[in-house]
């Protein structure tokens, strides 16, 4: 394992160093790394398409290239905050979040209110992280609060039938409630984030619970970037961030995660879900996220999976 470690420090990618040093041996790496971040390629490539006005020409949810995933790819990255010189795509982000036509998307079907609640929590965490908050970030915690399902999620479904919560609209939020929570020192928000966190575990982070089987083959593969979409990795990287990762709960995905680690110790992005082209198009990435295959490393996954495993209390380094 420690040559895995090696590896991924002496990786190209800084952000990739960042995280090793932070969240899977417990070092404070300086300034000089998150700036080294800041100068990366990939983040030149995240914000190349940028205005003069410092806006992306594109509805902010365009996937994955619109202002909203750019944050979101940033925070992901570490990027460090308090950059002014962002606050063009955040103002892109409140527009679009706080505009009649997405306000009125939001609506109340057989007492529970139906929206796209990962939005407003992915939102809620890339502005907390990248240090550009205002006032109008607690009208985004209450949004959460307000839409929280009695099951303890969140659901986009209209269909009046729906009466579970969606995995897909309830990580990102419960995610963001617990940075919220930190950050603001409220106490609702994470009231709200233990309620999500029960979505998760009553279901073991990926069976169902009526018959145990598994909710969808996808829950069990690797990705990088998940996006709005659900693995098992992602939902434990949340749970090792927000401290409920030690629940027992937890060790039959734990055990699947282990059962992926290659044979020098690192971990495989399985699938992906977007399309690495120049061309606007709907899934489309300017950055290539490590790519794909069964047999050979992916550093974003490695380093994540080794977090999820170090958070866990299992042999990480």
């Amino acid at each position: 394992m420690d040559d895995v470690i090696e590896r991924l420090l002496g990786s190209r990618e800084p952000a990739v160093r960042y995280k090793v040093l932070t969240k899977v041996l417990d070092r404070e790496p300086g300034m000089d790394l998150r700036e080294e971040i800041r100068e990366s390629p990939t983040v030149k490539r995240l914000l190349s398409e940028r205005d003069e006005n410092g806006r992306m020409p594109f509805h902010p949810y365009a996937k994955w290239y619109g202002a909203h995933w750019v944050l979101a790819d940033m925070a992901e990255l570490g990027y460090p905050p308090g950059d002014e010189t962002l606050l063009p795509l955040r103002e892109q982000v409140y527009g679009w979040l706080f505009g009649k036509s997405h306000e009125a998307g939001a609506r109340k079907v057989r007492g529970r209110v139906r929206a796209h609640a990962s939005m407003e929590g992915n939102t809620l965490y890339y502005l907390i992280a990248l240090g550009l908050t205002d006032a109008r970030i607690e009208e985004l915690a209450d949004r959460l609060i307000r839409w929280q399902w009695p099951d303890g999620g969140w659901n986009c479904d209209k269909n009046p039938s729906a009466a579970n919560s969606s995995f897909m609209e309830s990580l990102i939020p419960l995610r963001a409630l617990a940075l919220h929570a930190r950050f603001a020192g409220d106490d609702r928000s994470w009231a709200a984030a233990e309620r999500a966190a029960e979505v998760f575990l009553e279901r073991r982070l990926y069976r169902r619970r009526r018959d145990g089987n598994v909710i969808s083959d996808d829950f069990v593969r690797l990705h990088y970037p998940c996006y709005w979409h659900y693995d098992i990795l992602f939902g434990m990287k949340v749970f090792a961030e927000t401290g409920f990762i030690r629940d027992e709960r937890c060790e039959d995905a734990l055990r699947v995660l282990e059962s992926k680690r290659l044979p020098d110790g690192s971990f495989p992005a399985e699938k992906r879900y977007y399309r690495l082209t120049e061309k606007p198009a709907s899934g489309r990435s300017l950055v290539d996220w490590g790519g794909v295959s069964r047999r050979r490393a992916n550093e974003f996954v490695t380093v994540d999976a080794l977090y999820v495993l170090k958070e866990s209390g299992r042999r990480a380094t």
